[in-house]
């Protein structure tokens, strides 16, 4: 039976999600690792601005990449690290690729199917089940997340503002 590091493993996907920050995107993380050996075969974070399509979620990167590293896109016997809890799309990618194990930081009451809204993970109609640990890190993974919103908030707030003084100087000069 495999021991695992869930915290290590969290925290190199918030470095991940940190990487989304910078770009300007919801920053959420994502790394997957081989059971056998904790080594990390794929990362990736939220880049659906950047990239222009919903389908650039974190865990999307990193199954994508874990999958050509292994030359399969069954991924049995590995184990998906994401700071947030899984949208359905994604859910339904950790359940396609038959990973053992998902393990996320933050939960997500809007769109999480890994056991807020829904649990993919559990649905025994499934040829696949995915056993699901949450909560590791969670402030952490939280605490970024709302970082990143505040700021988002502040930032649309000033633009509003300083969009309506120029319209109040364009009014002036009528």
């Amino acid at each position: 039976m495999a021991i695992y590091d869930d915290e290590r493993y969290m925290k190199e996907a918030l470095k991940q999600a940190k990487k989304a920050y910078t770009l300007g995107e919801a920053p959420i993380g994502c790394v997957v690792i081989r059971n056998s050996d904790g080594k990390i075969v794929g990362r990736g974070y939220n880049r659906r601005n950047t990239d222009h399509t919903t389908l650039s979620h974190a865990e999307m990167t990193a199954i994508k990449k874990a999958s050509k590293a292994q030359g399969d896109w069954r991924l049995e016997g590995y184990t998906i690290y994401v700071t947030l809890e899984p949208c359905p799309m994604c859910a339904g990618a950790i359940v396609q690729s038959r990973m053992d194990r998902c393990v996320y930081g933050a939960a997500s009451p809007k769109s999480g199917c890994a056991g807020s809204i829904m649990d993919l993970f559990s649905v025994n109609e499934f040829n696949h089940q995915v056993e699901t640990k949450s909560g590791v890190l969670s402030e952490e993974c939280s605490e970024i997340l709302s970082d990143f919103f505040k700021n988002l908030r502040f930032k649309l707030k000033s633009l509003k503002e300083e969009a309506g003084k120029e319209s109040e100087v364009e009014d002036e000069t009528i």
